[in-house]
């Protein structure tokens, strides 16, 4: 099988790649690693140094493929809200380039990297897919018609298109503090830790996020790759129905912690994955404290607080 992982030299990405090369296919990554990173390239893969913006120099790779998995993006709430418009050309433009080249090439099948910021701020709980969309930032609302431009083109030319949620990714290879403003918060955590500093966490610590090891959203990309129960531009929540306050992610770490300057984002996630159950057959696999153990071990972290 050919498949396409764009942004597969990023954190999710080249965790993608080397999944679909580890199980015998044939992968091109397009990347202009603008975040992504040449250490985290499948040699078994075929590099396309491109840029998605860039239609006529990505389409010719779309040719005799048969599942896209697209997840380049500019990620992350804070850079967009600095510099909204590259972030939507990323985005915005970027993807629609994507689902052209896949629907001129009569691609069988793309997943869509989406987004739960779409959810923003909502009175209830948990969050599950018919709820509205409320996005808080360029970011959100880019990913958001991105999900939104994949079923129209299932709709309107056939290519069958599939989004999936995905809920604060973390493990090897998550972007850190080196990334800068695409620091992920345990990323950011575990260089802290690592280099002997305090935690720095938003004040009051009580805001809380419902975290998605990558190796389970490698897997739900799977899933949702050959499901005969999707194809029509469904939005499908990839998490764990599980929420732990940034306070408790920071005991699991272990170490002190000090108090930064507050951020826009949204106060809680909580996830409802009976979609990813019902069409997909997925669910989480990794438990997110012993997921961080792994992290730990990896950064050197021998300090161990539970909560």
């Amino acid at each position: 099988m050919k498949s396409i992982v764009t942004g597969g030299a990023g954190f999710i990405g080249s965790h993608m790649v080397d999944a679909l090369v580890g199980r015998g296919d044939e992968v091109h990554i397009i990347d202009n690693f603008s975040t992504g990173k040449r250490e985290y390239v499948n040699s078994g893969a075929v590099l396309h140094e491109k840029d998605i913006r860039d239609f006529d120099s990505i389409a010719p790779i779309f040719h005799g493929v048969s599942k896209v998995f697209h997840l380049a993006a500019l990620a992350r709430v804070q850079p967009s809200i600095k510099d909204p418009c590259t972030s939507h050309d990323v985005n915005s433009k970027g993807t629609t380039n994507v689902l052209v080249a896949a629907r001129d090439a009569g691609v069988g099948r793309l997943v869509y990297s989406a987004s739960s910021s779409a959810y923003g701020n909502q009175d209830t709980l948990p969050l599950h897919e018919e709820m509205e969309a409320r996005p808080m930032s360029p970011y959100a609302l880019q990913k958001y018609t991105g999900e939104l431009s994949c079923r129209l083109f299932s709709q309107i030319y056939g290519i069958e298109t599939v989004s999936l949620r995905y809920f604060n990714v973390y493990g090897p290879r998550q972007t850190t503090e080196a990334d800068g403003v695409y620091a992920t918060v345990i990323g950011i955590f575990l260089g802290q830790r690592a280099s002997g500093r305090a935690m720095t966490v938003v004040p009051d610590g009580t805001q809380s996020r419902d975290f998605t090891h990558v190796r389970d959203v490698v897997r739900a990309n799977l899933f949702a790759a050959e499901s005969p129960n999707v194809g029509k531009g469904e939005v499908i929540n990839i998490g764990t129905g599980k929420t732990y306050a940034i306070n408790e992610v920071a005991a699991v770490i272990g170490g002190p912690t000090v108090w930064v300057e507050p951020r826009l984002e949204p106060k809680r996630t909580l996830v409802d994955i009976t979609k990813a159950k019902e069409l997909l057959g997925w669910e989480p696999t990794v438990d997110f404290k012993e997921g961080i153990e792994e992290l730990k071990k990896m950064c050197g972290i021998v300090l161990v607080v539970s909560v």
